[in-house]
């Protein structure tokens, strides 16, 4: 049973003393450690960084936060976590997801983008404080952003399409499902400077029709999955996208 300190249980890990923590210290290198520490997740990374200073140091490193998921906190994340977070990170984090956190906006979002440039892969799923602003700030600052989750985002327009497509080329997966303020033309803005899209999940996006899926055809040679469930699409144009798994209105099918 670990001790109790201000009422808070701790753990025998939080318990080291300083002694053997500077043993640890001596031992093994800095980039050893580090190595260590790279293999923790966010939640024992924190705690690492209660033990002593240097330990502090080498658990709030950004090497260490390439690879982010704070849905368990979805209900405690702010926007000022998110940019403390960027800022520690820097250049460092390839990987965030704030799946489900409603309290992040678009000014944390810029300020993320700006720091965390080497970003490739985001999910902002149910984040419905977002706005064409952050895709704004994305296609300025994040260049090599390859996959992009706006699923439930219901502000999003054409215009977050269209930046995405100036400042986002590499992009090989986006989800706008039920963005249903996007036409297509977001979509052909979209599909004309993102050649490389492999899914895209159109879900939920009831104002897309035909001319939107003949855009899709004409400029995705490497698009793998599209959901289309519940857009209003002729099933015969499928025969456009015949290398594509496709999920037209209601369930699933393989185009021949």
């Amino acid at each position: 049973m670990g001790k109790e300190v201000n009422g808070v249980s701790r753990s025998r890990f939080e318990m080291f003393s300083n002694s053997d923590e500077a043993v640890i210290n001596k031992k093994l290198p800095k980039e050893l450690l580090l190595r260590i520490f790279s293999f923790l997740d966010v939640v024992t990374l924190c705690r690492c960084a209660q033990v002593s200073r240097s330990w502090n140091v080498l658990a709030l490193d950004g090497s260490n936060w390439q690879r982010i998921d704070l849905f368990d906190f979805q209900r405690d994340i702010e926007g000022r976590v998110v940019e403390n977070i960027s800022k520690r990170c820097g250049g460092f984090l390839r990987k965030l997801s704030l799946r489900g956190c409603l309290g992040v906006g678009d000014s944390a979002l810029r300020t993320f983008s700006q720091n965390c440039r080497n970003i490739e892969l985001l999910s902002l799923n149910g984040c419905t404080k977002i706005t064409d602003s952050t895709c704004n700030s994305l296609s300025k600052f994040c260049p090599k952003l390859k996959h992009l989750d706006l699923a439930s985002c219901t502000s999003i327009t054409n215009l977050s399409l269209k930046a995405l497509s100036e400042g986002c080329p590499l992009l090989e997966q986006l989800n706008i499902s039920w963005c249903d303020q996007v036409t297509k033309d977001g979509i052909q803005a979209l599909v004309r400077c993102c050649p490389g899209l492999k899914g895209l999940f159109l879900k939920g996006c009831t104002q897309l029709e035909d001319e939107a899926l003949k855009h899709i055809g004409a400029h995705c040679p490497e698009l793998v999955t599209l959901n289309l469930q519940t857009c209003s699409v002729s099933k015969h144009l499928f025969q456009c996208l015949g290398h594509i798994t496709v999920k037209p209105a209601g369930h699933s099918s393989k185009i021949k």
